[in-house]
């Protein structure tokens, strides 16, 4: 089994933001506390180490008590960028992310993760949801090797940014969790207002 401390997890808020009008997702408010605050409250106790990935407002997130680094791609270039952001500050066997605008993701989410990643020899573990009857990934939820930072280097130069495309070319398995409300995300205000 993994043990708790060999995890480093990452918050990741270094998008746009475009669906939700170019604001910074992560310092939106919910509940009276910015999204990514929620984020990382929910996620420190499940990991050793904590971090964000951000690439605007960055001193909004070092207010939040953790490390805080940008993507070292130009442009907001997506999840993975912010992935290899985290592999690279690693310092810990795992690496598990998870997004700035889901505030309510489970509180066992690194546990299961981490069992299936160890039960099923696997290097990366993802959380899926059932959805309308198919199984539903949840790509940017993930537990990781941090050996497979060069694999996301060389694909990332290649110009690719496709996670489902990375994640396929190594062992990558699907822990399903039942409850898809969970995963709930604010990518838009409208969204954001239905999560209250």
């Amino acid at each position: 089994m993994i043990h708790t401390n060999d995890i480093t997890g990452l918050i990741l808020a270094g998008g746009r933001g475009s669906r939700m009008g170019g604001v910074d997702k992560g310092l939106q408010n919910y509940q009276g506390m910015p999204m990514a605050l929620h984020a990382l409250m929910r996620l420190a106790p499940q990991v050793g180490e904590t971090m964000i990935n951000a690439n605007r407002n960055l001193g909004a997130y070092e207010a939040m008590g953790v490390a805080v680094w940008p993507d070292n791609l130009p442009d907001f270039a997506g999840p993975l960028a912010g992935l290899a952001t985290g592999l690279e500050r690693c310092e810990t066997p795992y690496l598990v992310t998870v997004p700035c605008d889901c505030p309510r993701f489970p509180l066992d989410l690194v546990q299961r993760l981490a069992q299936a990643l160890t039960e099923q020899d696997a290097d990366i573990a993802m959380a899926a949801t059932q959805q309308d009857g198919k199984l539903r990934t949840q790509p940017v939820f993930c537990l990781m090797k941090t050996s497979l930072l060069s694999s996301l280097l060389e694909f990332l130069h290649s110009g690719q940014r496709k996670i489902d495309i990375w994640t396929a070319q190594h062992r990558c398995i699907d822990v399903t969790f039942e409850d898809a409300q969970a995963f709930a995300g604010a990518n838009t205000l409208a969204e954001l207002h239905q999560l209250s």
